[in-house]
């Protein structure tokens, strides 16, 4: 072994030592980020599924217009056989075994790259299923996280060493309370007060001392 292939070795195995830490440390971010590699590698795959049918075409296109000039080639190898021209004869079936040939290949490609497609095809479906289970996965994890730092934070607030923050809430409150009720009553007096003042008043209306 090479010093670049042990460079190359101990470089891997130290990432692979802090991947796996950092999947202890964060779990929900690792998957979030194996969710991420998985989505872009079907993305690609798609890509070439997709030109894998693009080329299937081109092959199918191909076999037709070779299907075509076979018969037509054909149809001239038996004039050329009727005119008795050998030269003519000879050319017509050098094309036709030509063309022959070709039908042959393209046919057998057709059927393979139909083959291929199909695997392909089924492997990319597979691939989105997977992911979608890895998203389903997620989201469970994703809840057993919420409900764990739910639980953590409402134990810290029930905790005995917080049972004096609550008296101290409470006494607060209460205190609040009372201020309120008693601000009430002072303007509910008040009010009584001055409404003894108006009637009072209109009960007993001042003097009017006239000029003399």
């Amino acid at each position: 072994m090479n010093l670049l292939q042990r460079f190359k070795y101990t470089l891997e195995a130290d990432l692979h030592q802090v991947l796996d830490k950092k999947e202890k440390k964060n779990p929900i971010s690792m998957l979030n980020q194996y969710i991420r590699e998985a989505e872009k590698q079907t993305e690609q795959t798609g890509k070439l599924l997709e030109r894998q049918g693009q080329l299937k075409e081109k092959l199918e296109v191909e076999f037709k217009e070779n299907t075509e000039l076979l018969a037509k080639r054909e149809a001239q190898l038996t004039l050329a056989t009727a005119s008795g021209e050998q030269d003519l004869i000879d050319f017509a079936m050098d094309e036709v075994a030509a063309y022959t040939a070709r039908k042959n290949t393209l046919q057998a490609s057709i059927e393979a790259s139909t083959r291929e497609f199909f695997e392909l095809e089924r492997k990319f479906e597979t691939m989105k299923h997977k992911i979608k289970d890895m998203k389903v996965r997620q989201l469970q994890l994703m809840g057993k996280e919420n409900v764990t730092r739910a639980h953590h934070q409402m134990d810290g607030m029930l905790a005995k060493n917080n049972q004096t923050n609550f008296e101290d809430l409470e006494s607060y409150i209460d205190k609040l309370a009372n201020q309120i009720d008693k601000d009430h009553e002072v303007t509910t007096f008040e009010a009584r007060l001055a409404e003894l003042e108006k009637n009072a008043t209109n009960e007993n209306p001042p003097l009017l001392i006239e000029n003399k």
